[in-house]
């Protein structure tokens, strides 16, 4: 094959990103734009997606990452996408969207208290069978088409999910994969297919899902007004890609069970792969298909160490900011002066999942002194790298007690592991070896081997992350991850008082799921 570049466009929850790479995984150039999800003013939690405006962003990055790199578009052998997982687009008959939102849209407090209230044991059952709670799912928000916008629910021909939807506006062919589309909660986990009698049992419609394909499907190519959109090559390949999270652990090599890994983006994923689709009996963990048939993935989140990270830098670090190309490197540097346990502050941002029960504390930070020398910026901002390895080790005990099962070795990956810092925190706090890869933004990566593997660039999907190579290997220090035991206890109680007092509405919550 002359043609060996291939094509990955990635729809994150604040960006979205074009990037090239060649068969051998190397990174030849990424182009990328910022995007908002604005909130509707009539209804409080609401995240639009702006289907018309996020276009032209994602034709931008296409083009602009071809005359970036030099690169011809007839010289892109297959392009494939991946995206924030739980977005939903709502198209009508003639194909056109009419009702998009983003992942963590939280609008539909209603609707989860309607579908509780229809059965107590609902949404547990759904949980077995799919891997969902009602919590980030898609059907709240069905329910809240239906309820509050009535015309357009009965207008509304396909559901579909992001990456899907880069597919649909290059080629006008709309086809859900099951890692995505398993996040939706509308999907049997066993069958990776869509389950119609979930949407029935919650008043739903049961001839709004388009057909399936494996990740890594060759599904269809670039039309005439992709290609004058977007400055691909008409013709070109377009191969079904997955959720960031599971295209991200392809991009990392984690393909086969009982690998796990972090990605440490605005939010962190741990993921921890399984041979089984089997559920928590105690619903409190997240359960996906992985972009590989036959492979799960027990998932738990932490919410925003990316997002707190950059408002603390923004907030607090403006010195940096202005002597420093990268204000991280300096931050971090003086950071790893403060010796482990950050003096004893703790924070509360993230608390460990409970995906039946979800809700966090108000942000806070706790136990500092008055002495400038231990509590300053940077004891600070080691302790919310501390707090996100902390989270981190809730979620792997999490993991461990439903799948029996503990990893031997962490892959650590996303904006998070350019920290050598961070890496070892997280290492020392996990007590298993932590490895960071070459190309440390992996979901682009992942996606574009499964562009490989449609046009048999590859001769499977796990065959392609052979291509993976890992750059450092961290290993835990003995008396560090002694100090990280006992202050993974002291938070947890220190955690649980602030949530209390949340609870009691005197805080109010960085966030609850709908209906709590």
């Amino acid at each position: 094959m002359s043609n060996t570049w291939l094509m990955a466009v990635d729809a994150g929850t604040g960006s979205v990103r074009a990037v090239i790479f060649d068969k051998d995984g190397a990174q030849k150039g990424c182009v990328q734009r910022e995007w908002k999800h604005l909130e509707d003013p009539r209804f409080p939690g609401s995240m639009d997606f702006d289907w018309n405006t996020n276009w032209g962003l994602v034709c931008a990055c296409v083009s602009g990452v071809l005359e970036e790199t030099g690169i011809a578009a007839a010289e892109i052998a297959a392009v494939s996408t991946t995206c924030m997982r739980e977005g939903i687009i709502l198209y009508d008959a003639a194909g056109g969207e009419i009702w998009a939102c983003a992942n963590v849209d939280a609008r539909s407090n209603d609707e989860t208290g309607e579908l509780k209230a229809l059965d107590r044991n609902l949404e547990k059952e759904i949980y077995h069978l799919s891997g969902q709670t009602f919590a980030l799912g898609a059907l709240p928000r069905l329910l809240w088409v239906k309820n509050k916008m009535p015309d357009l629910y009965k207008r509304t021909a396909r559901v579909g999910m992001f990456n899907d939807w880069i597919i649909y506006r290059l080629s006008g062919i709309l086809a859900v994969e099951p890692s995505n589309g398993s996040t939706t909660g509308i999907f049997n986990l066993r069958s990776r297919n869509w389950d119609t009698g979930i949407a029935r049992r919650c008043g739903l419609r049961e001839d709004i899902f388009p057909p399936v394909t494996e990740c890594g499907t060759a599904v269809a190519k670039v039309s005439a007004r992709g290609a004058s959109e977007s400055g691909l090559l008409q013709g070109t390949p377009l191969v079904s890609g997955g959720g960031d999270s599971q295209l991200g652990c392809v991009g990392l090599g984690v393909t086969a069970p009982d690998e796990a890994a972090v990605l440490g983006g605005s939010f962190w994923q741990y993921e921890y792969n399984t041979g089984e689709a089997k559920t928590s009996g105690r619903c409190d963990i997240r359960v996906n298909c992985h972009a590989i048939d036959g492979v799960w993935q027990y998932e738990a989140i932490a919410f925003n160490p990316g997002l707190v990270m950059r408002w603390y830098r923004d907030a607090f670090c403006q010195e940096e900011k202005r002597d420093a190309e990268n204000p991280y490197e300096i931050m971090d540097r003086e950071a790893a002066k403060i010796p482990a346990g950050s003096f004893g502050i703790f924070c509360a941002f993230s608390d460990v999942m409970n995906y039946i029960s979800w809700r966090h504390a108000a942000p806070t930070f706790g136990n500092f002194t008055l002495s400038s020398g231990q509590s300053n910026k940077y004891s600070f901002y080691r302790a919310i790298m501390e707090n996100a390895a902390l989270v981190t080790r809730g979620h792997l005990e999490l993991v461990e007690r439903a799948a029996g099962k503990r990893p031997k070795k962490v892959i650590f990956a996303g904006g998070a592991a350019k920290s050598a810092l961070w890496a070892q925190i997280l290492c020392d706090v996990l007590g298993v070896p932590v490895q960071t890869p070459v190309v440390k933004e992996a979901t682009a990566l992942g996606a574009a081997l499964l562009a490989g593997t449609g046009i048999g660039l590859y001769p499977d999907i796990k065959t392609a992350a052979r291509l993976v190579k890992m750059e450092t290997e961290f290993v835990p220090d003995g008396e560090r991850r002694r100090i990280y035991r006992d202050a993974y206890e002291k938070w947890r109680v220190f955690y649980a008082a602030q949530l209390e007092l949340s609870g009691k509405k005197i805080t109010a919550p960085m966030w609850s799921a709908p209906g709590l």
